[in-house]
């Protein structure tokens, strides 16, 4: 493709659509657009992640990173309306629709931020994510080292990844820099990996 989804700010030619995502008890229309994550269909990882995490703490603070156009971050707001949902993504075109998404479905409790907001909370209580693995291996664990660190006790980030870009990988090198990584569940090429624990090892190469 000659431009990812996660430029900063797409300049690929809109092109709006719609994708259903349907659970027991919910059901969610979401706005979707060229420029950002799989905008013509609810892809495949973020099906197995929605189908298998356990239910949200219901309370505190909940991040979905690389929130794209929304699903997770808005399951979570459903799951959780006592909780404050942040969905992150350096795509502002991606952070536009998850807001009017949100709104839509009448969830006020989703904060649509960048990354390097200020108002972001130092602790999470949880984190959903379908991360950015075509950054490249050494992008994406500098990632996800800063936000897994951002963990709060007792919290659990539950990540969703392709086998053949790096799940295995990924869990062998979560376990070495100091987590608890664990597969979750596994269906169609992709591997959903539970993490807690603190970090305990310093200086971990990235």
């Amino acid at each position: 493709m000659s431009e990812q989804y996660f430029a900063s700010e797409p300049s690929v030619a809109h092109r709006p659509g719609s994708v259903h995502v349907i659970l027991p008890g919910l059901h969610l229309e979401l706005g979707t657009d060229s420029g950002v994550f799989s905008p013509r269909r609810l892809d495949s990882g973020t099906r197995l992640l929605l189908d298998i995490a356990p239910a949200p703490p219901a309370t505190g603070n909940l991040l979905d990173l690389g929130c794209g156009y929304g699903p997770l971050a808005l399951v979570l707001a459903a799951r959780a309306p006592g909780a404050r949902v942040w969905a992150v993504d350096v795509n502002t075109r991606a952070l536009t629709l998850t807001s009017s998404n949100a709104a839509r479905a009448g969830l006020a409790n989703v904060t649509c931020v960048l990354p390097d907001d200020a108002g972001l909370p130092s602790r999470f209580d949880l984190i959903w994510s379908n991360p950015p693995v075509r950054i490249g291996k050494s992008a994406l664990r500098v990632l996800l080292a800063g936000w897994l660190d951002r963990l709060a006790p007792g919290g659990a980030a539950f990540l969703v990844v392709q086998r053949n870009l790096g799940s295995d990988s990924l869990q062998r090198w979560l376990a070495e820099s100091g987590w608890i990584a664990e597969r979750a569940a596994a269906r169609s090429g992709y591997r959903v990996l539970k993490v807690t624990g603190a970090r305990h090892l310093a200086g971990t190469a990235q």
